[in-house]
């Protein structure tokens, strides 16, 4: 394994043991980020299931996007996530940005998934 991934999976395991920490049950808002695409879900950890997810490569905004890997698709999924995840009956949740640091994509995401009714 790479110094690179070792040092991603580092951080992605401290930024999730803080989460667990503060929790409180509430579900968590996970976030990848690929070269190509950004993808969200809302996880319950306490059954380990998927309740809503999230992508770029969804069939609803794809043909909408120019490229899946810029701010202003971040924040389309953010907007998609945010209203799956009311709809479902899910209005506070943690956020999850993995080993991502929270800036650009990340960022646009979180931002676009507050002003469309989730609280974090």
């Amino acid at each position: 394994m790479t110094s690179r991934k070792k040092v991603l999976q580092r951080r992605a395991m401290r930024v999730r043991r803080q989460i667990r920490m503060v929790a409180r049950g509430r579900l968590r808002l996970s976030v990848y980020r690929s070269n190509g695409n950004i993808y969200a879900q809302v996880i319950d950890d306490s059954r380990g299931h998927t309740i809503v997810s999230a992508s770029t490569m969804d069939v609803a905004i794809k043909e909408s996007l120019k490229s899946g890997a810029d701010c202003k698709a971040a924040a389309v999924v953010g907007r998609l996530i945010a209203e799956r995840a009311v709809k479902a009956g899910v209005r506070d949740i943690v956020f999850d940005r993995g080993p991502y640091i929270y800036h650009g994509r990340i960022k646009a995401l979180a931002e676009a998934a507050r002003d469309n009714g989730l609280r974090f």
